[in-house]
């Protein structure tokens, strides 16, 4: 039972079934039918009637409002199994579902109007003098701004969604998904994926030995935290945000209070990154896009927001280097490198609440007869890393084992890739939920939101930025050619 319970009833293997299931279905195509090209494809559009379109022709002669429907309906069965998996009330959960996927698809939809989203290459097509050149992911913006409106001034409505509201659970499930897809493309530029990967490890390690020592010590030395508070606080602030700030506060054995409000900060402060880093990564290092990918994942707490900024952050840069420089850099390289980094942090996070949870029984609470047991550093371990590690690793050997069908994987994953895009979309708008910021003031937050300000925006940001500049400068994503 407990085995069955560890396997379904927990976000971390729900969202690594539920992606790698949408994975499968993508790849049939490689030896049989094309299962997904039903999938609803969101275009940058002036005229609203050719904004939606079925992702393969194979399809085309569905309309994009069917499209759209059969999308909707095939992730409303999908996740509401999942949600019974996990012990939802399942009506709940349907009813918020629906309501949180349509506003989402909305903003989603808005963000690839012409104006706001067309690169300068595709002006002439659409027939219009200018945009804002944010390209579609501009819908992640507007859903993130709709979930702040929603989560702050109609609480009554929020509270009707919160059975669906789960941001980490969306963010997971996008993440295995995505792993295929970032396969496909290490594929094409192999000895740049492994550069991605050796790199970002070594920049997660040394951000860890100067983070979490350095916001522990604050929080004690200056803030009087008590170690209770201040080894989840600097988790949640320095590593992995709410995940880690759960994984730490469960191995130290603090109450559920503590993880939970530093938790919540965790969800506030990332809302307010995502609108801010992106832009800065783009203004300030889109001749750097590598950087700009790992700052994203060193800097930007939760694996949602982290990942989610990696994607703006990779339509930016690649939007302004063509601008600018006259590069068209390859798509997802930004975003790789940010889930990379992001996904060495998420590993580590087991291992690292395994040897707080050693010191703690053994040096600071040593309670007698109390042992450690070695199979806790699997409990915490992040499972949809699993899933993510599978999807990317099995289309990589696929690639290289038959290089005939690169093209057909591609188009698989494009696929799945629209049902990423749509789990991105909630995970924005599920986060502005959330944030619900007076909510968090009256129950004393204030003196949390001090410290975090101060180690986010004091140094945390920087060294990240520092750490990524050192491992990443003068890696550049391959170039778009002819």
């Amino acid at each position: 039972m407990s085995n069955q319970k560890g396997l379904l009833k927990s976000e971390d293997w729900m969202s690594l079934w539920i992606g790698l299931f949408v994975f499968l279905l993508a790849i049939v195509m490689l030896v049989g039918p094309d299962v997904l090209g039903w999938a609803a494809k969101t275009n940058v559009w002036v005229d609203l009637s050719k904004a939606v379109s079925p992702v393969s022709k194979t399809y085309a002669e569905l309309s994009g409002i069917a499209s759209l429907v059969l999308t909707y309906l095939f992730l409303l069965v999908v996740m509401s199994v999942g949600a019974k998996g996990l012990g939802a009330d399942v009506k709940k959960f349907a009813w918020g579902f629906t309501l949180i996927f349509w506003i989402s698809y909305l903003c989603w939809l808005g963000g690839h109007y012409g104006y706001i989203a067309a690169t300068p290459d595709k002006l002439e097509k659409l027939g219009i003098p200018w945009s804002l050149n944010l390209t579609g992911e501009a819908g992640y913006i507007l859903a993130l701004l709709a979930g702040l409106v929603v989560g702050n001034f109609f609480t009554g409505f929020a509270d009707k969604l919160k059975e669906a509201t789960l941001p980490e659970w969306y963010i997971k499930t996008a993440i295995v998904i995505m792993g295929g897809a970032l396969g496909v493309k290490a594929v094409e530029a192999i000895s740049l994926a492994s550069a991605v990967i050796f790199r970002g490890l070594c920049a997660i390690v040394e951000a860890y030995l100067i983070y979490w020592a350095v916001v522990y010590f604050v929080a004690r030395k200056y803030f009087k935290f008590s170690r209770e508070w201040a080894a989840p606080l600097a988790s949640g602030i320095s590593i992995c945000g709410v995940s880690a700030a759960i994984a730490t506060g469960g191995a130290i054995r603090a109450r559920p209070i503590v993880p939970i409000m530093v938790s919540s900060l965790v969800v506030v402060f990332a809302a307010v990154e995502l609108i801010i880093l992106p832009f800065a990564a783009q203004v300030f290092l889109y001749k750097e896009p590598m950087v700009a990918g790992a700052w994203m994942a060193l800097a930007v707490k939760t694996d949602g927001a982290a990942v989610a900024s990696g994607a703006i952050t990779d339509s930016l840069i690649r939007a302004k280097a063509l601008a600018v420089q006259g590069i068209n850099y390859k798509e997802g390289w930004i975003l790789m490198t940010a889930t990379t980094v992001k996904v060495f942090i998420d590993i580590f996070i087991g291992v690292w609440a395994f040897v707080l949870a050693i010191i703690w029984c053994s040096v600071i609470e040593c309670k007698p007869g109390e042992k450690m047991r070695a199979g806790e550093i699997w409990e915490r371990f992040p499972k949809f890393v699993i899933g993510y590690v599978l999807t990317f690793v099995l289309l990589l050997l696929i690639c290289i084992a038959n290089p005939d069908v690169i093209k057909a994987a591609k188009s698989a994953t494009s696929e799945a890739n629209i049902f990423r895009q749509l789990f991105f979309a909630m995970t924005f708008f599920t986060i502005g939920v959330v944030s619900n910021f007076k909510k968090l003031w009256e129950e004393g937050i204030g003196k949390l939101a001090a410290i975090y300000v101060l180690c986010l925006f004091g140094f945390i940001i920087w060294v990240g930025l520092a750490i990524s500049w050192l491992f990443f400068h003068g890696v550049k994503p391959p170039i778009i050619t002819g």
